[in-house]
């Protein structure tokens, strides 16, 4: 098993230390062993000795002193430096995994959910209503005869509108409705805990908001309307049936002229 640098280093300094240790010890037994009644040359000899244990004692703990400064010390200070750095990269990578997570989620032009969103939001709080037995009203939108604004007036313009009408949608409805941007020119909105009444009266409130939206092109003021379908959730019908309800009265909406609501 190899060892790295920090750990190497720990088991070197830690010889290091039991060596002084092992010396200190051995002088100690030395003068323990008593040194009275040698004669005056063993005496000195005794004296010699122990001044190379102390010696040699010394330049272990100057070694130690010496490799944990210049040595340990330093690896200490690169892996705090290493594992600060560490924790900024992954900060920073979390922060990023959330940005896109969230990117992922919204749609680039409008700023508003996108589809995926939706979708999800959608199921979500049909599980939740439906476990406390209350409605959820669905509303998709559809902006009228867009597709010649695009032609007419340029794609720049076309994403002013689309823009606009988001914003619209966001200042019209409550900050637990779900708004999103479904694809083109169509857009929806989830209206939890709202009754058919309600939910009428909420669409007419946005088609007259959206008509009456200024948008400048060419110093000539654009005209946007919208057509829109409604459903109620029955409690018992899939997301998909729910939106496939919605979204055919969606279609009467336009087969009946347009610039209405329909459920």
């Amino acid at each position: 098993m190899r060892f790295q640098k920090s750990e190497s280093a720990f088991f070197v300094f830690m010889g290091v230390t039991l060596a002084a240790g092992a010396v200190t010890l051995h002088a100690y037994h030395v003068v323990g062993s008593g040194i009275q009644g040698l004669s005056p040359a063993l005496l000195d000899a005794s004296f010699q000795y122990l001044r190379k244990l102390l010696f040699a004692t010394g330049v272990l703990l100057v070694t130690g002193v010496f490799f944990g400064m210049f040595f340990i010390y330093p690896l200490i200070r690169k892996q705090v430096s290493e594992h600060g750095k560490l924790r900024q990269m992954t900060a920073s990578l979390s922060a990023r995994s959330q940005t896109l997570e969230q990117a992922a989620l919204t749609d680039a032009l409008t700023g508003i959910q996108n589809r995926r969103y939706f979708d999800d939001a959608l199921q979500e709080y049909l599980e939740e209503f439906g476990r406390i037995e209350k409605p959820v009203g669905l509303m998709i939108l559809d902006l009228d005869h867009f597709k010649q604004i695009n032609d007419t007036h340029g794609h720049h313009i076309g994403d002013e509108v689309l823009k606009a009408v988001a914003k619209c949608l966001k200042d019209l409805t409550r900050y637990h409705d779900v708004v999103a941007r479904l694809g083109g020119e169509e857009f929806a909105v989830v209206a939890p805990n709202m009754d058919r009444e309600l939910l009428i009266k909420l669409a007419e409130r946005i088609r007259r908001g959206i008509a009456g939206l200024a948008i400048m092109s060419d110093n000539a003021g654009l005209k946007i309307t919208t057509s829109v379908g409604l459903a109620v959730w029955d409690r018992n019908e899939t997301a998909d049936k729910f939106f496939a309800r919605a979204d055919g009265m969606l279609y009467e909406a336009k087969r009946l002229g347009r610039n209405r609501v329909c459920s």
